[in-house]
């Protein structure tokens, strides 16, 4: 082998600085990511579902309905997590998980693609629940591409001669 190779020895045949950085780097941290992934998850079904289940009303049969009175006002979804709130969390939860990083007791030997089935497994598994609750009580929780009629001048042509 040649001096200062890959495998992090330096010149004079210590390990050099950088060498011990990415080994120490590449060690795994499973469980800290594994962590994160979940919180992420959770923060993500808490983005997709209504402040108000509509499961827990008071007729199972009818999802939300259209307001029966004048005072009543239509809200189509209201987020049980807004979104800047979303964001939010999620990037705490990326800092402190960066920071777990720092502390060797976080770095448990593990057989990683356990948890990566483990995790994409759970993931198949409530997107598959949530998107049924979506598509029961016909609720949508994005807005891109929808449609919205605003009376006659969204028929008529704006420079018509």
């Amino acid at each position: 082998m040649s001096e200062g190779d890959s495998t992090g020895e330096s010149i004079h045949g210590k390990p050099s600085t950088v060498g011990n950085f990415f080994k120490r780097l590449g060690q795994g941290w499973y469980i800290v990511t594994y962590a994160l992934g979940i919180y992420h998850l959770n923060l993500f079904i808490a983005f997709l579902s209504p402040k108000v289940d509509p499961s827990l009303m008071d007729d199972p049969d009818e999802g939300p309905a259209l307001p029966t009175k004048q005072n009543e006002e239509f809200r189509p979804f209201i987020r049980r997590l807004p979104e800047f709130k979303f964001w939010h969390s999620a990037t705490k939860g990326i800092v402190i998980a960066m920071i777990c990083t720092f502390f060797e007791a976080f770095d448990v030997p593990v057989f990683w693609p356990i948890l990566v089935m483990y995790f994409i497994m759970l993931f198949c598994i409530t997107m598959k629940r949530q998107i049924k609750h979506m598509v029961k009580y016909r609720y949508l929780p994005f807005t891109h591409g929808k449609r919205t009629y605003r009376g006659k001048e969204d028929t008529e042509k704006p420079f018509a001669s």
